[in-house]
């Protein structure tokens, strides 16, 4: 496929950042033939994509709308600064410089236009913050900014001659790019400047790798217009287009954001790409502003969107991930457009970069997870050992470690689902005021912090305008979405409903699904006696009471196939009517 480059250079990223923090003779020796290859593959003016070199060499970037050759270089130029990164060689790094140096040269005077599917604008910065070449960042800056400006209708005369063999290529894009009969550009982005889209729109891996990619042109810039208006978007993303595992993008044709409020379950496309590119745009964010409610929309969405994305036993994958299932929806080994597996090993693989965060003379505790970070603050040096398991336990612990006594801030997130959180450093209490950061500024030299967040299990509603969850609610507990299988239960799902007499009792289970905590329930349902020859009769129905287990969702479809429900049914907790 004419985007199938991109997969090997995700993989040669994942593995690059094992390679940083282990030694794998097998593994560099396998990276370092990928790397020659890749480099054998290279043109001699730098220009590197092979669907093009086989198969139509003759029409290199005349249809950037379509045929992901910038998104490719993208991944390659990220792949190779990770590579650089990881074993110090500058082999990898030298080809994504020669392949932007061929894109810099070309874009702006030989060729107009951006991406159709972004991803090269964030790897330009990446590429200039290795090399100290400013000019990397202002061709990014250069992408951005050609958004909307209406090169990508011309187009589509071009998609038949450069697709070849590749059968329903043209047929599919215009599918996404017409709405009765008309171009629209909103499939990637392309409907208007960046500063005049008033909601986050269209293909939503495109959409999240767009805005983390203005995020980053902000932070080497300074553009603080560019910033108010990301931030307008997330309000609109995370407001009114977020499903509650953090899954984005509701419709399955485009595989893009719809309406406002309009997240279907047993349709929900929540593609596994789409919930990495927000952790992507959210962490950008949170290095912008410092502030906690973009990590906590980075938690919901790893816990939930991201972690479902793969299978227990890491050999088969969701692409997308609905929150409804009548039992006909599995993973599977492979795609054929296989971005999501790789997309999850460079996540997995880089997940040291969203534990912490330094700034000034502070360090942030972001996410809870059982880790060290070695860093300095003022030329000091000081360690902190994260001891915790989150979320089946309540309790973190962070030993801090100084080379000698060192005053600054600890800011440790309190996650916004969080109601009652008790702080104490060395056995001495420390208050804490409602959600975002708990902020102890002190000098430090050997001190314990002990945090302990409350987390009951918590019945969430939607938004009065989210249609399909109208008289449902979904269970929570800490930063996990819990659902009803099919597996656990005798009745159909759609039978049981949570009323104002059902409690819930967390229950840690070591033999189910590698160990999780449940929760245990009982709920109503109807009475089956007298409905024998009967197909109505006149209502109410007796009900009764059954017990009813929910697992944490990203651990769904690990058993026999059958039903999966995130929204049950429920009653008012007050009446029971």
């Amino acid at each position: 496929m004419w985007f199938a480059d991109s997969d090997l250079y995700k993989w040669i990223e994942a593995a690059s950042y094992v390679l940083a923090s282990e030694d794998d003779p097998d593994l560099a020796r396998r990276v370092e033939d990928c790397v020659g290859l890749v480099a054998d593959a290279q043109d001699d003016d730098g220009y590197l994509n092979t669907y093009f070199a086989l198969e139509v060499p003759d029409k290199r970037w005349t249809n950037l709308n379509t045929m992901h050759e910038l998104y490719c270089a993208g991944h390659l130029i990220e792949a190779a600064v990770a590579h650089h990164r990881a074993t110090g060689s500058r082999e990898f790094l030298a080809v994504a410089i020669r392949l932007a140096d061929h894109v810099d040269s070309t874009f702006g005077d030989e060729v107009e236009g951006p991406p159709g599917h972004e991803g090269i604008e964030l790897a330009l910065v990446s590429l200039a913050r290795v090399t100290g070449e400013q000019r990397y960042v202002d061709l990014s800056e250069y992408f951005v900014e050609q958004r909307g400006r209406g090169r990508f209708e011309e187009e589509f005369e071009t998609i038949e001659e450069i697709a070849g063999y590749e059968a329903g290529i043209a047929t599919d894009a215009r599918d996404v790019f017409y709405e009765d009969g008309a171009y629209d550009g909103s499939y990637a982005q392309a409907h208007a400047p960046f500063l005049d889209q008033v909601a986050v729109e269209g293909h939503a891996v495109r959409a999240t790798y767009f805005l983390t990619e203005v995020a980053d042109v902000v932070a080497e810039t300074g553009n603080e217009e560019y910033l108010a208006h990301l931030e307008a978007l997330w309000e609109n993303m995370a407001h009114k287009r977020t499903y509650v595992t953090g899954g984005i993008g509701s419709s399955r044709e485009g595989e893009r954001f719809t309406d406002d409020y309009d997240l279907p379950n047993d349709t929900a496309y929540a593609e596994t790409c789409a919930a990495i590119g927000s952790v992507f745009w959210n962490h950008r964010l949170f290095e912008l502003t410092g502030e906690a409610k973009y990590q906590d929309l980075i938690e919901r969405t790893l816990y939930n969107a991201v972690l479902a994305g793969i299978s227990l036993d890491g050999t088969e994958f969701f692409y997308d991930n609905r929150l409804e299932s009548a039992g006909d929806h599995h993973r599977e080994g492979w795609f054929e457009c296989a971005c999501c597996p790789p997309n999850l090993a460079r996540l997995f693989g880089s997940l040291e970069d969203y534990l912490y965060a330094t700034a000034d003379r502070t360090v942030y505790v972001n996410q809870f997870v059982g880790s060290e970070l070695e860093t300095d603050i003022g030329g000091r040096d000081v360690t902190v050992t994260q001891r915790t398991n989150y979320p089946w336990e309540d309790e973190v612990t962070l030993a801090v470690e100084t080379a000698e006594p060192t005053a600054f801030t600890l800011a440790v997130r309190v996650p916004g689902w969080c109601r009652e959180v008790e702080v104490a450093v060395d056995g001495e209490p420390v208050g804490v005021e409602g959600t975002g950061y708990a902020e102890i500024d002190r000098e430090w030299s050997g001190e314990t912090v002990e945090i302990v967040f409350d987390q009951p299990v918590r019945r969430l509603e939607a938004h009065p305008a989210v249609e399909a969850d109208a008289g449902r609610v979904a269970l929570a507990r800490g930063p996990l979405v819990y659902c009803l299988e099919g597996a656990d239960h005798d009745r159909p799902l759609s039978q049981y409903v949570l009323d104002g007499e059902t409690t819930f009792d967390p229950d840690y289970r070591p033999d189910l699904l590698g160990g999780v905590v449940a929760v245990e329930a009982d709920a109503s349902v109807p009475e089956m006696g007298g409905w024998e020859g009967e197909l109505y009769r006149e209502a109410p129905t007796e009900r009764v009471r059954k017990p009813i287990t929910a697992v944490p969702y990203y651990a769904w479809d690990e058993r026999e196939p059958g039903e999966m429900a995130v929204w049950l049914r429920t009653t008012s907790p007050r009446t029971g009517e």
